[in-house]
């Protein structure tokens, strides 16, 4: 008899699917990499980028989601940046579209 391996939530926030673009900056390469945002909630963010982007987990990242011209002008700046630390690096997607997915926890102070 085969038992149903159950997955254990450890997440404190509930994530909402969302495809927002998003620019990750990784110190160590000097630059940013373009990819998509899968979920996000207060707490982290799960973003899909290039297999070819060389981070690691425990890199601190920078995230950048562009805003609409409106949302720009209601907030007063054209981006929401957000610092994290890559928690998990996910790669069974890696031969459907070349990504990864990485799971960011937001840092505590944002700008």
């Amino acid at each position: 008899m085969n038992e149903a391996t159950v997955a254990v939530e450890n997440r404190k926030t509930t994530r909402t699917q969302v495809a927002w673009p998003v620019s990750v900056w990784l110190p160590e390469a000097n630059r940013f990499f373009n990819g998509r945002s899968s979920n996000i909630s207060s707490s982290g963010v799960l973003v899909r980028i290039p297999a070819t982007t060389p981070l690691r987990t425990g890199h601190v990242v920078e995230l950048n989601f562009p805003r609409t011209m409106a949302l720009a002008k209601r907030k007063g700046s054209f981006a929401r940046i957000k610092s994290g630390r890559v928690v998990r690096i996910e790669r069974g997607e890696l031969l459907d579209d070349g990504s990864i997915g990485i799971g960011i926890v937001f840092e505590s102070i944002e700008s």
